[in-house]
């Protein structure tokens, strides 16, 4: 007779957190009704503040005949530091909307401003997608409590904070709501400064990450576009699908689950209350920018208008009647009128059969069509890959030049888009469209079926060659040094040529990226349809 060898630790892993998922999905709750919340506005426009007051002289210095002047935040620095003085600036109201909020050191410095802010008498509205709000990232839903901080989380999970990865199974009963989510990102002050672009708040997107940081861009406005972003934010911030956190969990549940995670010695600072400013303080970055001075930088006014899909993309029951693709479509209709020439710069790229429409009727009339993303080994979201390697030899039978961004930077190109250079690391995530060098589209969309039919987006559309120009500048060093251009060899097979004075010079598969993460990735590809990703 024969001893039993016992279950691999692995397997009794799988069993248990099978199990668990399985008690999840039995006993998870629903989300408590629409509770009474009141209904809010931005700062009317034209009321008179010291950030206002900038904004008119501004404009008459320039003496332009444009109300609204822009500033390309094409650096960490430039992205925190432009944050920071709005935060400081402000007098009336404060309106950010973001996807994630990361409980960061660096970040941790900005939130404190915040509440710096709200305690000199600033109304704070903070709204929230809830699909990050967990771990050590739930310490940010502490500013809910904080005096003439509102803090309001949009398409909330059932599920506590606390769970994990587990959180999100437990809304697998309603997928299609799971699927949906608030990707837009606006920060806003006095109804008359914002910031829109591709980041959320985190220390990846300033910088100040360790391991790997994110390239990225975002717009500074300062003039009259700015109500119609406040009018898209109050849109979502009066929606049913707007929690207030308080509706959610009591300071006393969000206050035992910190204390929890606290006690573990690797627990970072970040978004705590009042209480631990000093413990903020302590841990920050020594090399944060301080706050930008917006009356020095060179401001370009220019003629412009806002996309911002509506918050009823999100509710299968609003839609069909209210809402619907305004962003991506609406890009994709600005590139038709292209004359010469579309460069897009986009994380994930799952275009789809609208989009390959596009582009195929943009290259039967000879537009240059450029296109910049994420190699396999770059991108931090590998299941978008699955998608875009579906179409990238159509693509290029298509005759769009498409370039990969490298995972390893030099230093120049670490610096071109944004990361300041703590690692060397970087993942694009920058998110834009030039047509003719001349109309620039930024925000916080992808070019991918997720953002045209999933998410919601915001995005600014400015008419100018100046910051054209300014785009090419940053874009180019990165597609000479820093990505890898894509080819189909006569065979048919794909090559990827490295830039100058990299080894070897042209490669047959994925650079860089591990023969595990590409078996991975096939075994997933059949289960993984475009839109989903």
């Amino acid at each position: 007779m024969t001893a039993t060898r016992p279950l691999p630790l692995w397997r009794v892993l799988l069993w248990v957190w099978v199990l668990l998922a399985a008690l999840v999905l039995a006993g998870c709750g629903t989300l408590p009704p629409p509770g009474p919340r009141t209904e809010s506005q931005a700062l009317p426009a034209g009321t008179v503040t010291p950030l206002s007051k900038l904004a008119g002289a501004l404009r008459k210095q320039s003496r332009s005949r444009h109300d609204t002047g822009f500033l390309l935040l094409d650096s960490a620095d430039s992205a925190f530091s432009s944050r920071l003085a709005l935060t400081r600036q402000a007098t009336r109201t404060l309106d950010l909307q973001y996807y994630a909020i990361h409980n960061d050191p660096g970040t941790g410095v900005l939130l404190a401003a915040i509440r710096e802010a709200a305690a000199r008498g600033v109304r704070v509205r903070i709204l929230l997608d809830d699909l990050h709000t967990k771990g050590e990232d739930a310490e940010v839903l502490q500013l809910a409590f904080v005096p003439n901080v509102e803090m309001r989380l949009f398409n909330p999970l059932p599920a506590g904070r606390s769970m994990g990865k587990l959180r999100a199974l437990s809304a697998l009963q309603d997928f299609s709501r799971l699927q949906h989510r608030m990707h837009n990102k606006l920060f806003l002050a006095d109804n008359v400064a914002g910031i829109v672009g591709g980041r959320n708040l985190g220390d990846a997107y300033f910088g100040q990450a360790d391991d790997s940081n994110y390239i990225d861009l975002d717009v500074l406005a300062i003039g009259a576009l700015v109500p119609a972003m406040s009018r898209s934010f109050d849109r979502y911030w009066n929606h049913p699908l707007a929690y207030p956190v308080e509706q959610l969990m009591s300071r006393r549940d969000l206050k035992a689950m910190v204390a929890m995670r606290r006690s573990n010695p690797s627990a970072r600072a970040g978004g705590g209350d009042e209480a631990e400013g000093e413990s903020v303080a302590a841990s920050a970055p020594a090399d944060l920018p301080g706050a930008m001075a917006l009356e020095e930088v060179a401001w370009t006014w220019a003629p412009s208008a806002l996309l911002a899909d509506a918050p009823a993309k999100l509710s299968s029951e609003e839609r069909d009647v209210d809402g619907g693709d305004q962003v991506v479509s609406g890009l994709l209709g600005l590139m038709r009128l292209s004359r010469r020439s579309v460069l897009i710069v986009t994380p994930y790229f799952v275009p789809g059969a609208q989009m390959m429409q596009v582009f195929a009727g943009l290259r039967r009339r000879g537009i240059a069509v450029v296109v910049l993303t994420n190699s396999l080994a770059s991108s931090d979201a590998p299941l978008a890959h699955i998608g875009y390697e579906r179409y990238r030899r159509e693509l290029l039978k298509l005759g769009v030049e498409v370039h990969e961004m490298r995972a390893l930077q030099p230093q120049s190109v670490r610096s071109a888009l944004g990361s300041s250079g703590k690692a060397r690391h970087a993942s694009l995530h920058a998110k834009l469209v030039l047509m003719d060098d001349t109309w620039l589209g930024i925000g916080s969309m992808n070019l991918d079926l997720r953002s045209q039919l999933q998410n919601s987006e915001v995005a600014v559309l400015i008419r100018s060659r100046l910051l054209g120009r300014l785009i090419r500048e940053r874009v180019t060093p990165i597609v000479r040094e820093g990505a890898w251009r894509l080819e189909l060899a006569p065979d048919g097979r794909l090559q990827w040529h490295a830039p100058a004075g990299v080894e070897p010079a042209v490669q047959h598969g994925e650079p860089d990226a591990s023969a595990t993460l590409q078996f991975l990735l096939k075994l997933a590809a059949p289960f993984t349809p475009d839109e989903m990703l």
